[in-house]
Parts: structure tokens; C-alpha cells; sequence
């Protein structure tokens, strides 16, 4: 089994605190601020390039991109950035609901042709009903996941490099083309822990992605995927995606885990929590219930640490 690593893009500003991009209402982005927020870095394309460059040369093989209101946009940011480097592949995330599969399709073919073959695809369909409605989209939880089953249908219908046409419920496309496909065709990641997803994933994706819940718990999400995409005749990858503190001992990370948990006071905690609650995601209410605010519950398994959101 050969392993895949992949940084994070931050989009949505950076600092050294769990909590201080946040402290900027729109991530950051601004420059117009009379008293700025210390330690917040935004998203400018000269820092993401620093970034970009350095997980490219310590090895890792893509970069993950969020995708919302609060960051960049993974589309136009990540094909600025696939231009200062060379082999770092790029895990554009992106609703189904705010674009038609046919121009995601094209945009896919015309990312892989600009970038020399380095896009991936994050399907993100979305659990947040406010942010939803944000972007015109007003379907329910499962509605959206029916919605990304048929989308992604489209999208590799289109890949074909023939007129493809299509009835659904959410979309009808007639002679759907993408005339030059990409090549080679973007892996689709795509995540979602509810009932609604797995068939989705399992009729759909190359890997199917999990936060990092304890092993038990992942083993039995892996298995039901698994089990899924075999009864649809097909192998499904997976990925994780964890938060890691890296020093020269298990000691100075702890304590390096510890000076940011301190500085969050019980009622940023508490607010967290409120408004992550408020969430439909289904993985996003597990990782919730893992802790639950509780610093004394923070440490779930070995070297798993589940921090307050």
C-alpha cells in the first residue's frame, strides 16, 4: 500500500492560534483595516506561493484547497499558483450546486491542460444549509447529495470526448461535451459520513475522505465504503485528513498542543460548539460528540487530537 501526503492551502488567512484568522470576518482578505488583528496573515498570492513552493519541496504530492465564503477562491487561486511551481498537484474543493457539471467539466480539462496534468477534484457537497442559501442553492441535506450523484455522472459523461445526454431529477443536459478531455482524467475525492453519501461515493469516486476520527471508528466507516463500491463493481481509495503537531518529542508537542488550547477561553469553546452544532454534517456532528468542548476529552486515542471544532 503506497501512501499519499498533502498539505493544506490556507485561503482564508493564517497565524500561530487555533482562533485568529477567524478574528477577521472575511478571512483576512481585506488590507484596510485601521488596527489590524496580530499574528493573521492573509491569503495573498506571494505568501500561498511561499507555501506552495515549500510543501513541493518537502515532498508532498498535492496541496488541499477549502472551498466557502470566508476564503479565496480554489479555482482562480490554485491556477495562479500552479504557474510558480512544477510538480505539486492542487485538490481544487468545490460545490456542485453552485456550477453546472458541464462547465465544471470544462474548467477540469482546461486546468489540466494548463497545469501539465495537476488538478484533483474535491466534491464538497455541503452541509451548512446557511452557506447553501448564501449561493442560491435551497435543497435540503439529502437533495444535495442526490443532487452531487447526478452531477458527477454528468461530469464523467462529458469526459467521454462524445455528445452525452442526461435526465435526472436535478439536471437535464443534452449533448453534454467537454471537446478536448482531460488528460489524464482528475482523481475525485469526495467525503460525507451520512447515509445519504455512501452511495454516492461508492457509484463515483477514486477516494473517499474522513476527518480523523479514532480508529475504530474509521475502520468501520472504511469497511461500509468499501463494502458499497464492491457491490457497484468498483475500488475506492481512502484518505484521512488530520491536524499534526510536529516537534523533536512527543513531550514538546503536547506542550505546543497545550499553549493553544490556552489560549481559548471557555466562552470561544463554547461559542465553537454552538455554531458547529448548527451544522447538518453528519461527519461534522461526529467529531463534535468526540469531545464534546471538553479539554479533558481533547486526547480521544494516542496521538489523536481532536482541538474544539
Amino acid at each position: 500500500m503506497s501512501v499519499h501526503l498533502h498539505w493544506f492551502l490556507p485561503t482564508g488567512g493564517d497565524g500561530r492560534t487555533l482562533v485568529d484568522r477567524h478574528a477577521y470576518t472575511d478571512g483576512g482578505i481585506r488590507r484596510d483595516r485601521i488596527t489590524p488583528v496580530s499574528g493573521v496573515r492573509a491569503p495573498d498570492v506571494g505568501y500561498l506561493t511561499q507555501i506552495a513552493k515549500a510543501a513541493e519541496q518537502l515532498g508532498f504530492e498535492a496541496v488541499l484547497t477549502p472551498t466557502g465564503t470566508w476564503c479565496e477562491d480554489a479555482w482562480l487561486t490554485t491556477m495562479a499558483l500552479s504557474q510558480v511551481t512544477e510538480r505539486l498537484k492542487f485538490l481544487v474543493a468545490f460545490r456542485p450546486g453552485v456550477i453546472s457539471p458541464v462547465l465544471a467539466a470544462q474548467m477540469a480539462a482546461t486546468f489540466q491542460r494548463v497545469s501539465r496534468g495537476r488538478l484533483l477534484l474535491n466534491v464538497v457537497t455541503g452541509g451548512d444549509s446557511t452557506e447553501q442559501k448564501r449561493f442560491g442553492d435551497h435543497l435540503d441535506h439529502d437533495q444535495r447529495y442526490a443532487r452531487t450523484d447526478e452531477f458527477l455522472r454528468i461530469v464523467r459523461g462529458v469526459w467521454g470526448g462524445r455528445p452525452f445526454d442526461f435526465q435526472g431529477e436535478h439536471y437535464q443536459v443534452e449533448g453534454g461535451l467537454t471537446a478536448l478531455p482531460p488528460d489524464p482524467l482528475p482523481e475525485i475525492f469526495f467525503g460525507g459520513s451520512s447515509a445519504a453519501a455512501g452511495p454516492v461515493a461508492a457509484r463515483n469516486v477514486d477516494v473517499y475522505l474522513t476527518w480523523g476520527e479514532p480508529p475504530e471508528q474509521v475502520r468501520r466507516k472504511i469497511d461500509w465504503i468499501r463494502g458499497l463500491a464492491e457491490r457497484e463493481g468498483r475500488t475506492v481509495r481512502f484518505g484521512i485528513r488530520l491536524h499534526t503537531l510536529s516537534r523533536d518529542s512527543s513531550k514538546e508537542a503536547w506542550a505546543t498542543a497545550n499553549r493553544l488550547l490556552d489560549d481559548l477561553d471557555p466562552d470561544t469553546v463554547a461559542a465553537a460548539q454552538q455554531a458547529l452544532g448548527r451544522s447538518e454534517s453528519v461527519g461534522q456532528q461526529r467529531m463534535l460528540a468526540l469531545h464534546g468542548g471538553s479539554r479533558d476529552a481533547l486526547e480521544i486515542s494516542p496521538n489523536l487530537w481532536a482541538g474544539v471544532g
